[in-house]
């Protein structure tokens, strides 16, 4: 963004996109960087690129249980 805002695109059947370098804390306290104009980030869990995308969510339509499966 021009003004320096950053700027997150949910989707709503793939990654989470966010604009500009990137750095991102994971759980365990590690934190990885993108220097990408685009980062791609992983929402189905499917990615074996945690926590970037890798378009595994292309592979296989989650089903409603799955759904349930993830919350809380």
């Amino acid at each position: 963004m021009p003004d320096g805002t950053p700027r997150i695109l949910l989707t709503d059947e793939g990654p989470m996109l966010v604009s500009g370098p990137v750095e991102i804390e994971l759980p365990d306290g590690r934190r990885v960087r993108s220097e990408r104009p685009v980062t791609a980030l992983c929402t189905c869990r499917r990615s074996r690129r945690q926590p970037f995308c890798d378009t595994s969510h292309r592979r296989k339509v989650r089903t409603p249980r799955e759904d349930d499966d993830r919350v809380g």
